[in-house]
């Protein structure tokens, strides 16, 4: 077998270079297709379609059950839950708060504190990290010290963590600023001699302001929970800090994050976490801390989990917010690159099929239906966000307009585009359904914003099919091309303004 003489880098490299491969051969494929072979083409996209339709309809059922989920969850004073259910056991438990940032500005970092002191939890049981960087360490220091005269003496501990530059094997980013301030709240807690397990940690970007129940509810599903030691726990992310300020791109391409883990949340078995989530820290120090040399560790930490406990781990659903800024900035087209950056970013979590193929595919004492699920969804759903918005909304049209007579004459071509037509219009369901939810979860209008904004913020959902190509396949192949080329790509701190809603 040829792949047995090839060394392990050079295996990890096929690995690497396979969803990327995939992508290119799509593309170049469907264009090869629809010159060549154009009945085949429209064939294929009018059955492309149709998939995409039934799987849209499918997600607005799980949207809607995650949103029921969450209105009511969020109206509920778990605080009161846990002290007349889990009388006896909720108060030895202690939450760890990471919060790494670089650069961002202090009112940014004033608001989360702002925000950190008004939660339904005992502040006392709350350890905070503020995790810097030497990089920015002079801007940081100074930050630092403001924030801990005003809210050093508000929790258990406060924390201020300077994460070193050029350690070896580190990769400059969030990943391994937070595991190097882990370590050193390790250091704390083992000073106050309080046991892991007792000890839920939460790694949020530091712009996120949780909502007030976030460490009540987190506390008591935690407790609840069967297998609490090996479990993620993901909350439903919104970007509602400055949604009212920010253009209607922007604010389609977040809400869209949200209504897709509103989504994955009805299904947790599709589940990655993402962003800001939960997990016991006993579970962080046997699996070593958030991995320190990738750009993703905030979705890689689960399946870090799986691999070190042979698949017995999983990532909880939390249907409560927690909010961050979106990437407006300011200057609208400083924005709009500060956008793209972000989705390239997120989208470069393409990394993680060479790990899962790596360290889950041989490995037998995980479940296989589990693994291969796990594996599938990893490789589709990267697969389908460069591809998807592109063969719907452009490649649908392209067979049609390069056919010859010959084709153009016949049934086939001259009903595809009442039959493309009717599709697009049944998926406008989506478009309207998501339209709804935007308005109902935007937080309360801000004075000096007129009631004609509600208008804007069903409007914009008219911009949908061009943020998907430009916020959605065009950074995702961005991101798996860069991955299949060996370019790979660095931590790009998306840039966060001062301003709130």
């Amino acid at each position: 077998m040829i792949l047995n003489k090839l060394s392990k880098k050079q295996k990890h490299r096929i690995l690497e270079i396979i969803p990327g491969a995939l992508v290119w051969s799509t593309l170049i494929g469907l264009v090869l297709l629809a010159v060549f072979k154009t009945i085949w083409a429209i064939y294929f996209v009018i059955i492309f379609d149709v998939y995409w339709l039934t799987k849209i309809l499918y997600m607005i059922i799980h949207m809607m059950f995650s949103w029921l989920k969450y209105r009511k969850h969020e109206k509920i004073n778990w605080l009161e839950k846990l002290k007349q259910e889990k009388q006896e056991e909720w108060g030895s438990i202690y939450h760890l708060l990471v919060l790494p940032t670089f650069q961002e500005p202090y009112e940014v970092l004033r608001e989360t504190f702002s925000n950190l002191i008004k939660i339904n939890y005992p502040l006392e049981k709350l350890i905070v990290v503020l995790a810097g960087e030497e990089r920015d360490e002079e801007n940081f220091k100074n930050y630092a010290w403001k924030i801990k005269q005003e809210f050093g003496d508000k929790f258990l501990k406060l924390l201020i963590t300077v994460h070193p530059k050029d350690i070896p094997g580190d990769l400059p980013g969030k990943g391994s600023n937070a595991h190097f301030a882990g370590k050193k709240a390790k250091e704390f807690i083992d000073e106050q001699n309080i046991s892991y397990d007792q000890v839920i940690v939460s790694n949020f970007d530091v712009d996120t302001c949780p909502h007030r129940e976030y460490f009540s509810y987190l506390t008591y599903i935690f407790l609840n929970h069967p297998n609490r030691l090996r479990a993620s726990y993901q909350p439903i992310a919104t970007y509602n800090n400055n949604i009212w300020d920010s253009p209607a791109l922007i604010r389609v391409v977040h809400n869209s994050t949200t209504f897709w883990l509103f989504s994955d949340l009805a299904r947790p078995e599709r589940l990655f976490t993402f962003s800001s989530h939960s997990m016991s820290f006993k579970a962080l120090v046997e699996l070593g801390f958030w991995q320190r040399d990738i750009v993703t560790e905030d979705s890689r930490i689960c399946l870090q989990g799986m691999v070190h406990y042979n698949g017995d781990y999983e990532v909880v659903p939390m249907f409560i917010p927690v909010s961050m800024n979106t990437a407006y900035q300011g200057n609208f087209w400083e924005s709009m690159k500060n956008q793209y950056k972000q989705i390239r970013r997120w989208a470069y979590g393409v990394e993680n099929f060479p790990y899962m193929m790596w360290n889950m595919w041989g490995n037998k004492k995980i479940k296989p239906f589990k693994k291969a699920r796990y594996i599938w969804n990893q490789l589709e759903g990267t697969y389908s966000w460069a591809t998807a918005p592109l063969v719907i909304f452009i490649m649908g049209w392209l067979p049609l307009y390069v056919a010859n007579d010959g084709v153009k004459s016949t049934v086939l071509a001259q009903n595809a585009p009442i039959a493309l037509r009717y599709l697009m219009n049944f998926a406008m369901i989506g478009l309207a359904f998501s339209a709804f939810l935007s308005v109902m979860t935007l937080p309360s209008r801000p004075k000096g914003k007129g009631s004609h904004r509600y208008l804007t913020m069903v409007l914009q959902w008219l911009l949908f099919p061009y943020c998907m190509i430009i916020f959605g396949s065009i950074p995702a192949i961005d991101a798996q091309t860069r991955l299949m080329l060996g370019k790979y790509l660095g931590f790009n701190v998306t840039k966060k303004s001062g301003t709130k809603s």
